[in-house]
């Protein structure tokens, strides 16, 4: 019997609820899922890539059937590397299908054997994305709730040198005005 591997490709920045939700759906799905982060260098990420792989580690070492990995490139050069038959894409509305749907044809025309399976998140995890829990902790809210607790504790200690390296910015821009104000009321 034929062994199926699955690779699930994203960038996981940072990993969510939902992201987890898939990712133990399937894990009983195929006989092996490599969550594959891609190095994506238009996007500037909030965690590095060895901190998102050493996250998803953690939060995988559960599933004896997943394993954690890292790629940049195509989707279809990477799956033909580790011998993966299918692609897992999550959908959570309708506009991720159209842009998935496009992918799945480009990847296809591409890979004819590789397969996309698609596969909607649980309901409570339907509008979730790792892009709106940046949005919400850089705003100060709560994300305890979007992702698990390694996850936000690991958020809310990079939001908290981020608003400390700024607001040292800010102090230091401040004095520097002030500065410049004082000597200007000397020379006068």
């Amino acid at each position: 019997m034929k062994k199926i591997t699955a690779i699930y490709p994203g960038t996981f920045d940072p990993p969510t609820n939902g992201h987890l939700d898939l990712i133990e759906r399937g894990s009983k799905i195929f006989d092996e899922l490599i969550v594959a982060i891609l190095r994506n260098a238009e996007k500037a990420p909030l965690f590095s890539l060895p901190e998102r792989r050493l996250m998803l580690e953690t939060l995988t070492q559960d599933f004896k059937n997943v394993r954690v990995d890292t790629f940049d490139g195509l989707t279809v050069d990477y799956a033909a590397r580790v011998k993966a038959s299918a692609v897992l894409r999550g959908i959570r509305a309708v506009s991720d299908y159209e842009y998935e749907l496009q992918m799945a044809l480009m990847n296809r025309k591409l890979q004819p054997a590789l397969e996309t399976v698609f596969m909607m998140p649980a309901e409570k995890y339907s509008y979730l994305s790792s892009r709106l829990v940046r949005e919400v902790a850089q705003l100060g809210g709560s994300i305890d709730c979007l992702v698990p607790e390694l996850v936000a504790q690991k958020v809310r200690e990079k939001m908290d040198v981020a608003h400390k390296f700024e607001n040292a910015e800010q102090l230091a821009g401040k004095a520097s005005s002030e500065g410049k104000s004082r000597s200007r009321k000397k020379k006068a």
